[in-house]
C-alpha cells in the first residue's frame, strides 16, 4: 500500500500568502475591472481565494488547457479544453495558475491571449517550480517557489484525485492512478 501524501504547505500558510498576494495585486491594479483568468481545473480553489483577497473590482473567467493527461509529467502537447466566454481586448488580465512547472502550457496560453489584445497580461501562480522550466516563463506574482516534488491538494491533482485536500502535499512514490 502506498504511503499517504505528506503535508508540504499547510492550509494556514497558503491562506496567509494569498492574502499578501491579493494586497499586492490590489496596489498594482487600483482600478478595475481586472480580469482573472483561471486555468482549469487546478487553479479553481486558488482563484476563489485570491479573488476574495483583491480589493480591486474583478471579473473571473475560466480557460481549460491540458498538457498532462494522467501522468506525473507533461506530455508536451497543449490542448484547449474550454475557451473564454468574453473578449479581453483592452482589459488588464491576470492569468491565475496553480503551478508553473515546465512553462510549456503558459507559453502557449500567453501567445493565445496576447493575440486578443489585452491592455496588460501577467501571471499569478500559487506555486513556481523553476527547476523544471523548459520555456522561459516569469510570473509577476508567486505564492511559493518549490523544489522539484510532485504536489497535490488545494486543487492540484494526480489523475483527478487529491484536489480536495486543504493542504498542499507531496505525493509519495508508489501511488497509482485510481
Amino acid at each position: 500500500m502506498a504511503a499517504p501524501p505528506r503535508v508540504f504547505l499547510p492550509e494556514h500558510k497558503i491562506q496567509e500568502r494569498i492574502r499578501e498576494m491579493g494586497e499586492q495585486i490590489s496596489r498594482d491594479y487600483p482600478h478595475g475591472p481586472l480580469y482573472l483568468i483561471a486555468i482549469l481545473k487546478g487553479a479553481f480553489m486558488f482563484v476563489a481565494d485570491l479573488t476574495r483577497a483583491i480589493s480591486t473590482p474583478t471579473r473571473i473567467e475560466f480557460i481549460g488547457i491540458s498538457s498532462y493527461g494522467r501522468g506525473k509529467t507533461s506530455s508536451g502537447e497543449v490542448r484547449v479544453t474550454k475557451d473564454l466566454d468574453v473578449s479581453i481586448e483592452g482589459h488588464d488580465v491576470l492569468i491565475v495558475e496553480d503551478i508553473v512547472d515546465s512553462g510549456v502550457t503558459l507559453t502557449y496560453l500567453l501567445n493565445v491571449l496576447g493575440q486578443r489584445k489585452p491592455k496588460s497580461l501577467e501571471i499569478a501562480t500559487l506555486l513556481d517550480k523553476p527547476e523544471r522550466r523548459l520555456r522561459p516563463v516569469q510570473a509577476a506574482y508567486v505564492g511559493f517557489q518549490i523544489p522539484d516534488e510532485f504536489v497535490v491538494g488545494y486543487g492540484l491533482d494526480y489523475a483527478e484525485d487529491y484536489r480536495n485536500l486543504r493542504d498542499i502535499c507531496v505525493l509519495g512514490e508508489g501511488v497509482a492512478a485510481v
